[in-house]
């Protein structure tokens, strides 16, 4: 995995409340098992049409807004616990994902493939929302160690797994976090007497 130290990014919102796995990637393209490709196909029912054509009307598609930050309405990854939807969101360029609320199994799954998810207070992320849609050029700063978010409308704090942040930090997956405790490994076996 990548390391995640610090990220700058503008941000894209997208304020709908409750929007579940299938709408970030939907069912009928979850037939492949290798995590590459599903960039192109999420929201695919948000930004297109049914006869193929862009949504103008759909965010992403809205070249005013860019960035590796998704703003997202409250209770973002509920639905289904398919993995998927955090590759989809990574394939398309998505480093972070900020809310009010995550599903449990889609925040696991996001961290455990190198997507943070930041849960900010319903309060600061409504601002967030106002500011990014406002001014569409404000950088927001991610800083995973400190775990503090800065942007215009202020700082906030947020929780991380301490091991999810070590592996995040680290460019872990929970492989790599094992192998590189070899060493202390290798010292306790050989301790033991059988």
């Amino acid at each position: 995995m990548e390391k995640f130290t610090l990220l700058k990014s503008t941000a894209i919102p997208l304020a709908t409340e409750n929007i579940d796995t299938d709408q970030i990637i939907p069912a009928r393209f979850l037939k492949a098992t290798d995590k590459l490709g599903f960039g192109e196909q999420v929201f695919k029912d948000w930004r297109y049409f049914n006869d193929g054509n862009l949504n103008p009307n759909f965010v992403l598609n809205n070249p005013v807004f860019s960035g590796s930050i998704l703003v997202a309405g409250d209770n973002f990854g509920c639905g289904s616990s398919r993995e998927h939807a955090a590759w989809a969101l990574m394939g398309y360029g998505f480093k972070v994902i900020i809310s009010s609320f995550f599903a449990d199994i889609f925040k696991g799954n996001s961290l455990n493939n190198g997507l943070l998810p930041i849960q900010v207070t319903p309060k600061y992320l409504k601002a967030l929302l106002k500011e990014i849609e406002a001014n569409p050029s404000s950088v927001l700063v991610v800083n995973l160690k400190e775990q503090q978010l800065l942007t215009a409308v202020g700082t906030s704090s947020f929780d991380i797994d301490p091991y999810k942040k070590t592996c995040l930090l680290n460019g872990y997956d929970d492989i790599d976090f094992l192998i590189s405790k070899k060493d202390k490994i290798t010292a306790f076996e050989a301790q033991l007497e059988y």
